[in-house]
């Protein structure tokens, strides 16, 4: 069970029981921690906690420049340099003061000690004077030290001010739930948040339940065990019931970070056990009886049972059953799902020309795309799988439907991806050689929409009067992204008689939040499905064809179109992608910098995005990192919500915020959420990079990275170069062992079920 959410991780982050759980420090999250996508949690916590301010966004600096001194002059008046200067030398003699007086005095045991085992030794003090070191759990650890090639050193960046109150929180309840986590010793900036998750009533419900304090996003089960010991005192013990419950609904969310929408009950119990709980199974059951969970038997498929005895003949056959846990978010998520497909299948679709009309329009598209508009014709759900060329049968079919006069519509999960779709559904090449999309603006015009768009109203048809989406067939590409939550509101979304096709590559990464739609529905084979018998093009679509079969191919590229270059630690395949990025693949293959994508498959380490991203920008785009790190022309990737990756570049910041171009629209991110959804974007991982293609691609393999390599992963990497494909390899044969015998980490959904017992099986 792993975070599949924007981060191949080698932790699991997401794995019930893991000590390494994906949880981000309490102070400030990582755009990919909201985007699902995470890397190993202790490397992830630490470089967050440290300064290193590299991948940090804006925050309080965005206004650093301009703004910044405009509001400093309306502050209060500061002292002179001179008493400033005064104040500071006072300070350092006191303290050369009490160092002389400490090395002439007796040295108290273990004095001498520090790091680990000084905070060991306090430990042991603390329990045998009775003290209780609540404290402790709450420090962040330090950040580990780099084995090689260490990152450039960034320029010093501005301190941000603690969160601001959640809107409409009322001060009063921030405060007072403040005042709760300074006496336990639990940081006072997770206020705001507490106040957020729990309410107005937010300080009883802690006194009374201080384990409530893991309902907030970065609280981990030791920190909220030490804020308990502190509220409680001596009636704080592992066996308390509210522990167990609160430790139960934690690791279903865990697990939803991960992909499941449910846990089998003897994982969970399991999980609950690792995590000291002495009864877990009477955890579980605390937990269902206050509604915190939902428990749920679904069929197993057995194999034919074997004659009985004649006197046992009357004796009806007991069917195994499968015993799940799940949260009520994704439970009520999953099933509606499941009826709003059901509703799609069994309705009839509108009367929007005759048969004859579908099979004309069949007949003169080429073949691939003539099956699936015949198909799309006489079915109201329908699959169609292949790789990127198989774009190319979706945007024939939203042709043919708008020849018969339908209003037909395609949604993509990014903005490049709906820019590049365009151009294709329009016959235009103009605007989809640059995958991060450059803001031509014809989506709309030639139908196609963003999926976050089309449900929020910002694009795309509008709703009618009955609140449902005002077209008749609705293509959704990138099927696998969607996650089930997502594509309930789609579901439910579309009115009786409309039709809904869903298209993707099954070989690529799933998505980012809970759920396997694309994957469950293929399995479940409840509709028509459509192959797609158009292979991707040239020496690239024949290796990536090869990775989604196992195999790892040489092909043969005359032009350059795929390279290897060893490397022998994380430090060279830095300098290499840098030299690869910025000098060989512009002047030997044409492809300048801009367009050019890194992808690797972690945010930490030697050779993560942060390392990648800093050295990258110290090449292409030098400068000194005045708001929180960013300068004007920084290339970015902005996470506006999770699982969701817009790339862009920077244009300025001001009071208002930091000022982005996305896809040739502007965007302002308030300065108090740059640092939580703003990244620089030379380099990303292949989560965030799903839905995207551009001209050169450079996959970066530290030889540290072979543990996070799965098939589907190096097949999505792989996968999204146009042109050309540069791999910066160190993994040795770590690369054709993940993609013969690693294959995508399962997920535990109910959404097959739930489809077999509400449609028959399609032929």
């Amino acid at each position: 069970m792993s975070t599949e959410p924007e981060t191949t991780q080698d932790a699991e982050p997401g794995t019930p029981g893991s000590d390494t759980a994906a949880v981000p420090a309490p102070a400030g999250e990582d755009a990919d921690r909201a985007d699902g996508l995470s890397e190993d949690a202790s490397e992830e916590v630490a470089e967050d906690a440290s300064s290193e301010g590299d991948e940090g966004a804006a925050g309080e600096g965005a206004d650093a420049g301009e703004a910044g001194s405009a509001e400093a002059a309306e502050g209060a008046a500061q002292v002179s340099e001179a008493a400033a200067e005064l104040a500071a030398q006072r300070v350092e003699r006191e303290r050369i003061e009490r160092r002389k007086a400490e090395k002439q005095g007796p040295i108290e045991a273990g004095g001498k000690l520090s790091g680990t085992a000084a905070d060991l030794l306090a430990a042991v003090r603390a329990v045998e004077s009775g003290e209780k070191p609540v404290a402790t759990p709450f420090r962040e650890p330090e950040p580990a030290p780099r084995r090689a090639a260490p990152e450039p050193v960034r320029r010093p960046q501005p301190i941000a001010a603690p969160a601001a109150p959640a809107p409409g929180a009322a001060p009063e309840a921030v405060a007072a739930v403040r005042a709760v986590l300074a006496g336990a010793g639990a940081p006072e900036g997770l206020a705001a948040q507490v106040v957020a998750v729990l309410g107005e009533g937010a300080e009883g419900q802690l006194r009374e339940d201080p384990w409530q304090l893991l309902r907030v996003s970065g609280v981990r089960p030791e920190q909220a065990d030490g804020f308990a010991r502190a509220v409680l005192g001596a009636e704080c013990g592992p066996d308390d019931e509210r522990r167990g419950t609160a430790l139960t609904v934690w690791l279903l969310e865990q697990a939803a970070v991960a992909g499941h929408t449910a846990l089998d009950a003897p994982v969970l119990v399991s999980a609950l056990s690792q995590r000291s709980v002495p009864d877990p199974d009477a955890a579980v059951q605390s937990a269902l009886a206050e509604g915190e969970a939902l428990v749920f038997q679904d069929a197993l498929d057995s194999a034919a049972p074997a004659p009985a005895a004649e006197e046992d003949a009357e004796e009806p056959q007991e069917r195994p059953v499968r015993i799940l846990i799940g949260l009520e978010r994704y439970a009520l998520a999953e099933e509606s799902l499941a009826d709003g497909l059901a509703r799609l299948m069994n309705s009839v679709p509108k009367a929007d020309g005759s048969a004859d009309d579908w099979e004309r329009a069949a007949a003169s598209a080429p073949r691939s795309a003539g099956e699936l508009i015949r198909t799309v014709g006489a079915h109201g759900l329908v699959l169609h799988t292949g790789g990127d060329a198989s774009r190319a049968e979706a945007a024939a079919l939203l042709r043919a439907c708008r020849a018969l006069g339908l209003r037909g519509w395609a949604a993509t999960h990014t903005d490049g991806g709906r820019d590049s779709f365009a151009a294709r559904a329009t016959g235009s090449a103009e605007g989809a050689a640059d995958g991060s999309g450059d803001g031509h603006g014809d989506g709309p015009a030639a139908g196609a929409v963003t999926v976050a768009g089309l449900l929020s109203g910002a694009e795309g048809p509008g709703r009618d009067a009955d609140g449902a989406l005002d077209l008749d067939v609705l293509v959704v590409l990138d099927a696998p992204q969607l996650d089930v939550e997502t594509a309930a509101m789609l579901a439910e979304s579309l009115a009786d008689g409309a039709r809904l096709v869903l298209s993707g590559d099954p070989g690529v990464l799933w998505s980012a939040g809970p759920g396997r739609v694309f994957a469950d529905l293929l399995a479940a084979r409840a509709c028509p499905q459509v192959a797609s018998r158009t292979p991707d093009p040239g020496p690239l679509g024949e290796l990536v064809s090869g990775i989604g079969i196992g195999e790892l191919n040489q092909v043969e590229a005359p032009g350059k179109e795929v390279v290897i270059v060893p490397v022998r630690d994380a430090g060279e395949a830095v300098h290499r992608t840098v030299q690869l990025v910025a000098d060989s693949v512009p002047r030997a293959i044409g492809v300048p910098a801009g367009q050019t994508q890194v992808i690797t498959p972690g945010h930490g380490g030697t050779a993560g995005t942060r390392a990648l991203n800093s050295a990258l920008k110290d090449r292409l785009n030098p400068g000194p990192g005045r708001f929180g790190g960013f300068d004007p022309g920084d290339r970015i990737v902005h996470s506006p919500a999770p699982g969701r990756t817009v790339m862009g570049r920077v244009v300025r910041a001001d009071a208002e915020g930091l000022h982005l171009e996305c896809s040739g629209a502007p965007v302002v991110v308030a300065k108090e959420r740059v640092e939580g959804t703003v990244r620089h974007g030379w380099a990303l991982t292949a989560h965030q990079a799903v839905g995207l293609r551009w001209p050169a691609v450079v996959v970066v393999l530290p030889g540290d990275a072979a543990g996070a390599l799965t098939r589907p992963w190096v097949y999505t990497a792989f996968g999204r170069a146009e042109r050309h494909l540069s791999v910066v390899h160190g993994v040795e044969q770590g690369l054709a062992r993940a993609v013969a015998e690693v294959p995508q980490k399962p997920r535990t959904t109910r959404l097959g079920a739930l489809l077999k017992a509400q449609t028959p099986t399609a032929d």
